[in-house]
């Protein structure tokens, strides 16, 4: 669907300018923006592989199995259908740490092997569980400490001071982490009260 959407606004975009005859603007733009898009990219990887190379440091010094089983009590009370030895639960955590510290690009394979053990647990079915839907709560709205990300596409617009952002996305982002739970219990417990009645 996402595509059919860029599709359609690049077409429409192109005609546009026909029709005003503001083609070449529209040409000299697509050009632009290619050039600036390989440039963002090439200045992310250096920020995003320093990140995953302190992760893996982090990893094999045990840094993240400690900070994972410092979670793993909320975890375990968020997550109750879910053993706390399942594969699923070590997914959901490595999930998380990876969120935490602004690397999507890393926490989305986890979270992609996370819901295939959470649908193994539900029996294979294709409707969402409880805990499917909570980890996609939690996963979409995710605490995070240092994004990498933000930090990086600043660097690379040459900001002044880019990790002026941790601050502020640490309070945002613990706000739709906070939310994004009390969404899920809400409609889990009025489903749950219908379900009764």
């Amino acid at each position: 669907m996402v595509n059919y959407i860029w599709v359609f606004l690049m077409v429409i975009g192109i005609v546009f300018g026909m029709i005003n005859g503001t083609i070449n603007e529209v040409n000299e733009a697509i050009f632009k923006g290619a050039k600036e898009a390989v440039t963002l990219c090439i200045g992310l990887i250096s920020i995003l592989v320093f990140w995953l190379g302190m992760m893996r440091i982090a990893q094999d010094s045990g840094l993240l199995v400690k900070m994972s089983m410092f979670f793993r009590p909320l975890v375990k009370r968020l997550f109750p259908e879910v053993p706390p030895d399942h594969p699923a639960m070590g997914y959901i955590l490595s999930n998380m740490m990876a969120n935490m510290f602004g690397l999507g690009n890393a926490a989305t394979p986890l979270g992609i092997k996370a819901m295939e053990q959470l649908k193994e647990l539900n029996g294979g079915k294709n409707s969402a569980s409880r805990s499917m839907i909570t980890f996609l709560a939690i996963n979409t709205s995710s605490i995070t400490l240092i994004p990498t990300t933000v930090i990086a596409i600043r660097m690379n617009y040459h900001s002044a001071n880019p990790t002026d952002i941790v601050g502020p996305t640490l309070v945002a982002t613990c706000c739709s982490a906070v939310g994004a739970v009390l969404i899920d219990r809400y409609f889990y417990y009025r489903r749950k009260r219908s379900r009764k009645g």
